[in-house]
């Protein structure tokens, strides 16, 4: 894992491991994609100021007829989606494939910024809908200055 050591609550259950998600107040089972996203979501939380209650996990969505879930949603102060956040197991590489499930989930949510994540490689990125590509951040920004950022292209 490339973030910062976590302490988490895991149990084990039926012989199956579940740790604690603190967005959604309850246990999930560990996956590797949900180890990712615990780890995700503490280093967005504890080294970055994003508020805990400004990020949502497990999001569903629907885009043409289908039912979608997002991994991750980080909301403004207006409750705003402003990230989409999606999430892969540390063996999972990450692709253009990768960009394009993210990307699906913006058709429906129209937001300015993407995460991408497999735990060792964190990509950040805003969507410039008017030139049609992505301009990528040197690493994830802290809350406020994504907050700043937005204002500045609004």
């Amino acid at each position: 894992m490339n973030l910062p050591d976590f302490e988490f609550k895991i149990k084990k259950e039926n012989e199956k491991y579940q740790i604690f998600d603190r967005i959604r107040r309850t246990f999930v089972a560990l996956t590797p994609e949900e180890w990712v996203r615990q780890n995700v979501v503490n280093h967005l939380i504890e080294n970055l100021a994003y508020p805990a209650n400004s990020i949502a996990n497990e999001v569903s969505i629907t885009y043409n007829k289908l039912k979608k879930r997002c991994d991750s949603i980080v909301y403004d102060d207006d409750f705003a989606p402003i990230v989409i956040a999606e999430y892969k197991a540390e063996s999972v590489e990450i692709t253009q494939t990768v960009f394009d499930q993210a990307s699906v989930y913006n058709q429906k949510l129209n937001v300015p910024y993407l995460l991408i994540s497999n735990g060792l490689v964190h990509l950040f990125c805003y969507v410039d809908r008017d030139n049609k590509k992505l301009l990528f951040f040197e690493q994830i920004p802290d809350y406020q200055s994504l907050i700043t950022h937005r204002k500045s292209i609004s």
